[in-house]
C-alpha cells in the first residue's frame, strides 16, 4: 500500500512539473523574436538611414526626456520634456508655461502680458530642437519630395503628413531634406496650419548646420532660419543655438509639470 502511494505521488509530480514547464511564468522574458516583432515599427529605408545617420532609433527610444535652453532678447528660455508623455514646462523670466499631458497652462510671474499664443507654442521649440527623431511618432505618413537645390547641391527630399486627429495641426507638413552622402538631416520645410486649420502652400525653411552627439544621438545645435522665396530658401536670416542641452534616461517625475495653484488653464 505503501509502494502504491508512493509510486502515485512521483507520477503526480512529474506530471505537475511537466505542466509547469509548458507555462511561461509572469516574470519569464519572452522570445526575441516575439518581443522583436511587437516592439518594432517600420519605416521606409530614406527616413530609416536619417535616423541612423543621428545615432538610430533605438537610442533615441531609450531617452525619457530631454531639456534645452535657447536665449531671446527678453532672456533665457529653458524647456523641459518628458519624451514619452510630452508632458512640458517652459520656464521664462516673466511667465511659465506647461502642459500636463490634459491641458497647456500659462503662469504669470509679474503683470506683464504673455506675447503669443500658448496652446501654439508650448511644444514648438521642441519639436524643432528633436527632430529628425520627432518624425518617428505614430500617425505619420512618408512621401517623396522633389529634392531642394542649394549652392549647387541637391537634397532628396523626405515628405511628412499625418493622419486625421493627430495633434493641434494635423494638417501640418513637413520635408526632410538629407545630404546625399552622409543621410544626415540638412533642411526642414514646414507649413503652419494651426490658425486656419487647413492645407498651406506656404512654406518656411530651416537649416540644420550645426549638430552635437549627446547620450549618443546626434541633436541639434544650431537652428538658421532663411528668407524665402517663391517657397524656396534664398538668404539666411537668424541664428538660433540651443544651448544646455540634456537627454535623461529616466522620465522626469510628474510633478514637474503640474499646474501650480497660481496658473491658469488656457481654452
Amino acid at each position: 500500500m505503501k509502494h502504491l502511494l508512493y509510486t502515485l505521488c512521483i507520477a503526480l509530480l512529474v506530471v505537475s512539473c511537466k505542466n509547469e514547464t509548458q507555462s511561461t511564468p509572469k516574470d519569464s522574458p519572452m522570445p526575441k523574436e516575439v518581443t522583436k516583432t511587437v516592439a518594432t515599427k517600420t519605416y521606409p529605408e530614406n527616413i530609416t538611414k536619417v535616423f541612423d545617420a543621428h545615432g538610430g532609433i533605438d537610442n533615441w527610444n531609450a531617452l525619457q526626456a530631454l531639456e534645452f535652453t535657447i536665449t531671446k532678447p527678453t532672456g533665457k528660455e529653458v524647456t523641459t520634456v518628458n519624451l514619452k508623455t510630452r508632458q512640458s514646462v517652459i520656464t521664462m523670466p516673466n511667465h511659465t508655461l506647461g502642459f500636463d499631458g490634459n491641458n497647456v497652462w500659462l503662469n504669470s510671474k509679474n503683470e506683464e502680458a504673455y506675447k503669443g499664443n500658448p496652446k501654439f507654442y508650448y511644444n514648438l521649440m521642441f519639436y524643432f530642437n528633436a527632430m529628425p527623431f520627432v518624425l518617428a511618432d505614430n500617425g505619420i505618413n512618408y512621401g517623396d519630395a522633389k529634392p531642394l537645390v542649394f549652392e549647387g547641391v541637391t537634397y532628396p527630399g523626405i515628405k511628412i503628413s499625418y493622419d486625421n486627429g493627430i495633434g493641434s495641426s494635423s494638417d501640418d507638413e513637413y520635408i526632410v531634406y538629407y545630404n546625399p552622402e552622409t543621410f544626415k538631416m540638412e533642411w526642414l520645410a514646414y507649413t503652419v496650419t494651426f490658425n486656419t486649420k487647413a492645407k498651406s502652400e506656404k512654406w518656411s525653411f530651416i537649416k540644420y548646420g550645426k549638430w552635437q552627439t549627446i547620450e549618443g544621438v546626434v541633436v541639434p545645435d544650431t537652428l538658421t532660419w532663411y528668407v524665402v522665396e517663391d517657397n524656396l530658401p534664398v538668404k539666411k536670416r537668424n541664428d538660433l543655438p540651443f544651448t544646455d542641452v540634456k537627454l535623461f534616461k529616466k522620465a522626469l517625475p510628474v510633478s514637474t509639470f503640474v499646474k501650480p495653484e497660481t496658473a491658469e488653464v488656457v481654452e
